[in-house]
């Protein structure tokens, strides 16, 4: 059981670490991809590898962490600690938002933003608990990742009307 236990938990940094670089490359493509103001066919094929790469680390970190939590969940789910609700809450975030950017319900403009927030929030939150520092309030959690969001979407927002403005010239 406990190689089982080490195995997710190592897999579980992978996925981590695949999300967040297939996030970032995901966010690059998609600007390369509008910087001309048409998304081509070869654009749009290695955009979907990356999504489909954001997927499987999206998945994988759904699964692994379950797995990991399993036994909290099962016994007494309010024992969880602050740093478990907020992987999950960051997990449950991103697919939301994928769901909704797939279905074309979230506009471009807010959603790659909140993908990258997202996932660059989790990543931080993994590296944060691996220094060991876990002693923080859910509130304070929120408040991170909403700063986090906000600033990845103001930081797409303003790249994407530079090109529009260097698009113009």
């Amino acid at each position: 059981m406990t190689s089982f236990i080490l195995l997710a938990g190592v897999l579980q940094s992978i996925f981590i670490s695949l999300g967040v670089g297939a996030s970032t490359l995901a966010i690059l493509n998609f600007f390369a991809a509008i910087k001309d103001g048409t998304i081509d066919a070869s654009e749009r094929h290695l955009m979907g590898i990356v999504y489909i790469v954001l997927r499987v680390a999206m998945v994988g970190i759904l699964f692994t962490t379950v797995y990991l939590l399993a036994p909290t969940i099962t016994t007494d789910v309010t024992s969880l600690s602050v740093v478990a609700i907020a992987q999950l809450t960051i997990i449950a975030v991103l697919f939301i938002n994928a769901a909704l950017m797939t279905a074309r319900l979230m506009p471009s403009k807010y959603g790659p933003g909140i993908q990258a927030g997202s996932w660059y929030t989790l990543g931080a939150i993994a590296a944060l608990q691996l220094q060991g520092i876990i002693a923080y309030s859910y509130v304070s959690f929120l408040t991170g990742f909403t700063a986090m969001m906000l600033l990845a979407v103001v930081l797409v927002l303003i790249a994407m009307n530079w090109m529009k403005r260097q698009k113009s010239k």
